[in-house]
């Protein structure tokens, strides 16, 4: 059964996420916002493309004044402005003017994209998303953060964007591998540890369930999820102040993605820069031992890594300097106060950040002793 919960901004309705488990309501959704008078260009990569891309563009025919479909290779190395940069060539020939939609139909990498050609795209016109991993649907499709990397570094160019429509097929979750699926499950677990202890004891309660892919629990981790984002963007849409609560596990997490050159996934970086703000929170005596051994070993029966090899530390501490979140030469790292308490903190030191690090790090050494 099909659940919505409302979007605001500026205290005022802005979207509805959808939560639903097929696409059969996609259509009347974008009824809703017109679609019967505008062309709609389904932006999507070769992998999503194979598996759903021609379904949503049939259900698309004859509903809109035309539907077309832009593909582009996958993966985070496509998350470029030579990716952009062919999409706005595509619209142009196409004829997409101002009244035009985008849907993004996949992953995080498709939804922020498509999201920064929507906002560029002659000054911005409206777009969809339509997020197929479940990374997608706990966190990147919400709160109209767009953007692409540049030169290896993360969403460092960007805007922020409201998609007029969030629509999650939970089915969908059903093809996602293993790998790809728990890797999504890292930023669930962090709107429990960042704002909502009771739903972290939930997430661990329903281990098997989720484990599973059980659908029921599925959704309702979805919408438990999404609704601590939706409390966090509504306050603050443009990361303002409290926002930046959201980047817990991210100083760290992105600085891990760049020095393995995007082998590992965003969910995996995100928990080992997660374990790595629970050893710094620890550490700095706002977290017991006991508390931060729990967060650590929690991520473990989710798949999800608590320690790393093949890095240099140094590098690693390098790399968080260059990250977007520094203000006035300082990061504003994200720690937590306790388990559903996070807080800002300007305050944590280059030996305080390599010792957690080091705290993930296993190295040859480690390895043979």
């Amino acid at each position: 059964m099909a659940e919505r919960l409302p979007i605001l901004y500026n205290k005022k309705p802005c979207y509805d996420i959808v939560f639903t488990q097929n696409f059969q309501d996609l259509v009347p959704e974008l009824e809703n916002l017109g679609v019967e008078n505008r062309r709609v260009c389904i932006v999507t990569d070769s992998k999503v493309d194979e598996i759903y891309g021609s379904r949503v563009l049939e259900l698309l025919q004859g509903k809109c004044l035309k539907a077309v479909k832009y593909t582009f290779p996958n993966g985070e190395e496509n998350k470029t402005l030579d990716t952009v940069r062919d999409a706005y060539k595509f619209l142009i020939q196409e004829g997409f003017d101002r009244k035009d939609m985008l849907l993004a139909l996949g992953g995080g990498v498709v939804g922020d994209t498509t999201g920064f050609i929507a906002a560029t795209y002659l000054r911005g016109i409206d777009f969809v998303q339509v997020p197929t991993t479940l990374l997608a649907q706990a966190d990147s499709s919400i709160g109209g953060k767009t953007g692409v990397d540049f030169d290896g570094y993360k969403n460092m160019v960007g805007a922020f964007k409201m998609p007029s429509l969030v629509y999650m097929n939970l089915e969908v979750l059903s093809t996602l591998d293993d790998r790809q699926f728990f890797s999504g499950f890292a930023e669930v677990m962090k709107h429990g540890l960042i704002k909502d202890a009771p739903f972290y004891e939930w997430l661990i309660e329903n281990m098997y369930e989720i484990c599973e892919r059980d659908l029921s629990v599925l959704q309702e981790m979805l919408m438990r999820s999404c609704t601590v984002k939706k409390l966090v963007v509504e306050k603050d849409p443009t990361e303002q102040g409290e926002r930046a609560l959201l980047n817990f596990g991210h100083t760290v997490g992105h600085a891990i993605e760049k020095a393995k050159n995007f082998e590992l996934f965003h969910g995996e970086c995100v928990a080992l820069g997660a374990v790595a703000a629970a050893y710094i929170s620890w550490k700095k005596e706002l977290l017991s031992m006991e508390e931060y051994y729990e967060i650590r070993d929690m991520f473990v029966p989710f798949n999800l890594p608590i320690s790393i090899d093949g890095i240099d530390p140094e590098e690693v501490l390098r790399l968080t300097k260059s990250d977007k979140k520094m203000e006035s030469g300082k990061i504003k790292f994200v720690l937590l106060k306790k388990i559903g308490k996070a807080v800002l903190d300007t305050t944590v030191t280059d030996e305080e950040l390599l010792g957690a690090i080091n705290e993930i790090y296993f190295s040859e050494e480690d390895a043979h002793e």
